[in-house]
Formats: structure tokens, C-alpha cells, sequence
């Protein structure tokens, strides 16, 4: 199950050092030569998630951002995914510090593994810091945080940081200006151009402006709505849309955000408060980011607003406002036990209305849509996507990028953060306003760019690939286990067990054949099964008293895997188990 939070793992006492040593052995970049400014992506380049970039000199390290992905479906039994951060694990000596540019998970989610096996202070936003702070007490780690603001400077090694505040779908979001021996260069972090921000929000136009004018070597921008046209709609028509659904409302209404979205999360109570309603909070991150968000000054609530959930059942459904986790459909969030009819607290009637106020990030859509018919089932109305107003993404889309581009005006340019298409179509973006195509580099995890003297180039390249988090193993899992599981959930699995006397080879017991997933009590199929296999194992006995177990076994596997192809089109996993007695 993927989860928001990291105490499932708290009491792991894993090392990663074995988890990664394989990987380690790989990594064989050596660190730049004198003079040399080195960018390595570990994440984040040709996917959604789990963003980690490093930049380097000879003698020194600092990481931006450590996120983590969360599983796709194709990933079975797997909690989370973050990036393999052996690179930085080799190099610990020189790093320096890391440096985050907001507090969404695909941007800090793996901190707390990492922070395990390295010491480095981490330079965050007020509102940054505070929700890192509770996963690495959740997992016992103790770290050096150091909040930093728009005011703030950092030299860490060869670097200064300077801090430019974005409008994103998170407060307390940075831009990164960083001066470097060779120009500065531009980390956008994840942005857009609102231009009706709600309070609190600004976009600093003269300092980016002034950024440009003084002249940026490379521009590394957030590439996410790349392929999409226009600008990105206001966050301000979301509040719009939700007070129109809680005025006609007729029931309960229950809403499913991200729980680090606290513009979204304060507008549901905002609209709340104006139609006489009373809020449940259910979900543990929800609780979570509203408390520490309430702490740090970024979420306002009035006192009686915010209900206990389990006073619900003395509420008038009419009065009732249900803010929740879930809106990805993950299988036991709050919203996903609603639809099922499992939630303690929390039931739909017919009338009531659900608003998914978030679009499924990519891998998620299956679960949301499954979600929401469960949810029609009951007689909700249910509300979701741009079809109704309820979300607008927090990422700038193509005329904001273009702005971007035109307000910094670098030598070099660098798409981040995006699956291929989407880097693929800020280059296009970046060509169109005037740079040349030989200096735009579409990169993957583990390419490098080099800044010297005389410009900007390719680097050579490492391996950056992925660490899987199953339960309390972390690193333990492989791309081979991954297949395994796939093909056991697809096709299902046979086990055949036989006995043969180990001096002449004669069958003593079997063989008996126990198949999961694949056909359901099926006697007839196992019975000729059961021949098959006793008949091809006599035959191979009585040819060759000695013959090898691992013989034995494989000519097992090969006439029980085409039988059961030959009955019924599947390839179930075949497990022989040979006993000489």
C-alpha cells in the first residue's frame, strides 16, 4: 500500500548500504577535475517523481530535492519508490548540504532514508521543514534543519543559494538562484504564473527579471503541463466551483485533496464556514498537514469549525463537510474506504455529494475511476476533474514556460521535472524563443552536464535507477522480483512435488500438483496434468538411472508449462520441487 507517511518503517533497522551495493559497484564517475561544475540528475528526468538532482565541484556536493514516486501498477507488493542515491552515498565526504525547493512528497519523500546514511544540514521553507519534520521523528532520525526565506543566502562549498518564492500548489515554494565560479544558474522548482494569486501569494517578476538582465549561464525549469496550450487556470475559480456545489448540496459533502495542498485544503473550509457547515477531518497525512500548517502560519481555521469525525453521527447531514485523503484512489485511503462501505465514521446516502478536488497523477486513473463508480453506486453525486471546476494543476503550461524563458533569457537550457514528451516539448518552447538547439540538452536520470571555462557540455554518464520500499525491505527488491510477481498475478502459479528414489531413480510418491490462480478445481485438467508429468519422469528414469535433479526439474517445468498452454493460453509460473529419498 502506498502511504503518505513512514510508520510502517519506523522500527526498520536496514542498512542501505547493503541494499545499494550492487548498484554502487557501478558507479564509477569520478568527480569533476578542478574547475569543473558538474549536474547530476538522480530522478525526476523521463517520470513524475522523485526528484534528486546533484550539483558538484572537485571538492564539493549539494543535493536539490530528494523525493520518491509512489508505485505504479505494474509494481505489485511495492510501497514506494525512490531514487538510487549510491552516487551520494559514495561522495558523502563532500556533500555539503541539501538544499529543497518545496515540501511535496515527489520532493522530500526519500529524506528519510537517505538521512540514515549521510549527516548534511537540510535548507528548507517554514512550511518545508515543518511537514519533514514529523517523518524523520516518525522514523527516530535526527537531523540539522535550517529554515531559510527570500531574504536568505547559502554558500555551501563553490555555491550560493538565493531563494525566489513561487506560486505552486504548495505554500512556501522556492526557486533557486545559484552562483557558481563559471554564472549563475536557474533551478525553477515547481512553478506557475497565477495572476489573481490567492493571499499570501506573489510571483517575484523583478527579481527574475533582474536575474535575466544580470545574465543566467543555465536555466533548469519544471517541465510537468509542457505539452499543455494556454496558461494554467487561477486557483482562485476552484473556491468558485466549490461554493456552488456546497450552496446546492442537498446532503453530506465529502471532498478528497492532497493533503499538502493547503491553498485547497483552507478554500474547503473557507466555503465550509460560508454554507454553515461543519468540518471532519479523516485521513492521518490530512490531519497531519493541517496541524502543522495551522502551527507554521500558512492555514487559518476558526475555532468551532473543525469537528471531531466520530461527532458526525449527531451532525445534520446538511451541516456536514468531510475533508479527506484519497484522491489518487489509494486502496486503504479514507475515500477508498467510504466507497467501500468500510469507513468507521463516514458513509454516503443517496443525495450526498463527493468532489475529488485533484486530477490522478499518471498510473492512478484505473483506481480513481473505479473509485468514483463505487461511489455513483450509493447515489453520490460525484464531481471531479476540469470537467467541473474542482482542480486546476499547480505547474506552469506552455505561455507560462515561454515567459519563463523570456524573463530569464540563459545562455543554456535544461527541462526538468517531466516524462520524455513533456521534456521533449518545453526544448520545442525553448527553440521557439530564440535558443539555439545545440544549447538544450534533454537529459535522462544519470546523464550529466559539465560547466567549465568555455561552456556548457554533455558529461559522461552513471546509472541512476531505482530503490523499491516492500514493507520493511528497502533495496531488497529487484526488477527480477518485480517480473515474478507480475506473472504470478497475471497467470498464477503451479507447484509440482515428486519423490524418486535416489538409487534408481523410480517415483516413490507424486507427483502432486497444487495450482493457484490459474483454474479452479479443475480434477480433470490436474488428472492429465498428473500423467504428463509421471509419465515424462519415468521415461527419463528408466533411460538414465542417475539422472540430474536439475534435468529432472527442468523437463518437469517444460512439459507441465506447454500442457497447461495447450489447455488454456496461460503461462502460469512452474516451481518443481525433486526429493530423492
Amino acid at each position: 500500500m502506498a502511504s503518505n507517511t513512514f510508520s510502517d518503517f519506523r522500527n526498520d533497522r536496514m542498512s542501505l548500504k547493503g541494499a545499494t551495493a550492487m548498484t554502487t559497484a557501478k558507479q564509477t564517475l569520478k568527480r569533476p577535475r578542478d574547475g569543473c561544475i558538474r549536474l547530476v540528475p538522480l530522478g525526476g528526468l523521463g517520470e513524475i517523481g522523485k526528484n534528486m538532482m546533484v550539483i558538484e565541484s572537485h571538492d564539493d556536493l549539494v543535493l536539490i530535492d530528494s523525493g520518491l514516486m509512489f508505485p505504479q501498477e505494474e509494481m505489485p507488493g511495492i510501497d514506494l519508490v525512490l531514487p538510487d542515491y549510491s552516487y551520494v552515498l559514495r561522495n558523502a565526504d563532500r556533500l555539503r548540504g541539501i538544499v529543497l525547493t518545496h515540501g511535496h512528497e515527489d520532493h522530500i519523500g526519500s529524506l528519510p532514508y537517505l538521512l540514515r546514511e549521510v549527516k548534511a544540514p537540510v535548507y528548507g521553507s517554514k512550511l518545508t521543514l515543518g511537514l519533514l519534520k514529523p517523518k524523520l521523528e516518525e522514523m527516530r532520525i535526527a537531523a540539522d534543519l535550517r529554515e531559510i526565506n527570500e531574504r536568505s543566502r547559502v554558500r555551501l562549498g563553490p555555491f550560493t543559494f538565493e531563494f525566489i518564492p513561487q506560486i505552486h500548489s504548495i505554500p512556501d515554494g522556492m526557486a533557486l538562484a545559484i552562483e557558481t565560479p563559471h554564472g549563475t544558474i536557474v533551478h525553477t522548482g515547481d512553478f506557475k504564473f497565477d495572476q489573481t494569486p490567492l493571499a499570501g501569494q506573489r510571483v517575484r517578476y523583478d527579481r527574475l527579471t533582474a536575474l535575466g538582465k544580470k545574465g543566467v549561464l543555465l536555466l533548469l525549469s519544471d517541465s510537468t503541463n509542457a505539452t499543455e496550450p494556454g496558461f494554467t487556470p487561477p486557483e482562485r475559480i476552484v473556491a468558485e466551483s466549490l461554493r456552488e456545489l456546497f450552496k446546492r448540496a442537498p446532503g453530506a459533502v465529502i471532498v478528497a485533496s492532497f493533503a499538502s495542498h493547503i491553498h485547497r485544503i483552507q478554500q474547503i473550509i473557507d466555503v465550509a464556514r460560508e454554507t454553515g457547515r461543519y468540518v471532519a477531518v479523516s485521513g492521518r497525512s490530512m490531519r497531519q498537514s493541517i496541524r502543522v500548517a495551522s502551527e507554521t502560519g500558512h492555514l487559518s481555521v476558526e475555532d468551532g469549525i473543525v469537528v471531531d469525525i466520530h461527532t458526525l453521527k449527531d451532525i445534520p447531514r446538511k451541516k456536514i463537510c468531510v475533508l479527506s485523503t484519497g484522491s489518487q484512489g489509494e486502496p486503504l485511503s479514507a475515500l477508498s474506504l467510504i466507497a467501500s462501505r468500510e469507513h468507521r465514521h463516514v458513509s454516503v446516502k443517496e443525495g450526498d455529494t463527493v468532489i475529488i478536488a485533484a486530477s490522478p497523477i499518471p498510473g492512478n486513473e484505473r483506481n480513481v475511476s473505479s473509485i468514483i463508480d463505487r461511489l455513483m453506486k450509493q447515489g453520490a453525486h460525484v464531481y471531479y476533474q476540469k470537467d467541473h471546476r474542482v482542480h486546476v494543476s499547480g505547474h506552469a503550461s506552455q505561455e507560462e514556460l515561454r515567459l519563463m524563458l523570456n524573463l530569464i533569457r540563459p545562455q543554456y537550457f535544461v527541462p526538468i521535472h517531466g516524462e520524455y514528451r513533456h521534456l521533449r516539448s518545453h526544448a520545442e518552447l525553448a527553440y521557439e524563443v530564440g535558443i539555439p538547439h545545440r544549447n538544450v540538452f534533454i537529459l535522462e536520470n544519470g546523464d550529466t552536464i559539465e560547466i567549465t571555462a568555455s561552456g556548457v557540455r554533455r558529461g559522461p554518464s552513471i546509472e541512476a535507477g531505482t530503490i523499491y520500499v516492500d514493507g520493511l525491505g528497502i533495496g531488497d527488491i529487484k526488477d527480477v522480483v518485480l517480473r515474478d510477481r507480475q506473472h504470478l498475478s497475471q497467470d498464477g502459479i503451479v507447484i509440482v512435488v515428486i519423490a524418486v528414489n535416489e538409487l534408481d531413480g523410480d517415483i516413490v510418491q507424486g507427483p502432486d500438483i497444487i495450482s493457484r490462480g490459474v483454474t479452479y478445481n479443475d480434477e480433470e485438467l490436474h488428472a492429465e496434468a498428473h500423467e504428463r508429468v509421471r509419465n515424462r519422469v519415468l521415461k527419463l528414469t528408466q533411460q538414465d538411472e542417475t539422472t540430474d535433479i536439475a534435468v529432472l526439474k527442468n523437463e518437469i517445468k517444460n512439459v507441465l508449462s506447454n500442457f497447461i498452454y495447450e489447455k488454456t493460453r496461460r503461462r502460469p509460473m512452474i516451481i518443481p520441487v525433486v526429493i530423492e529419498v
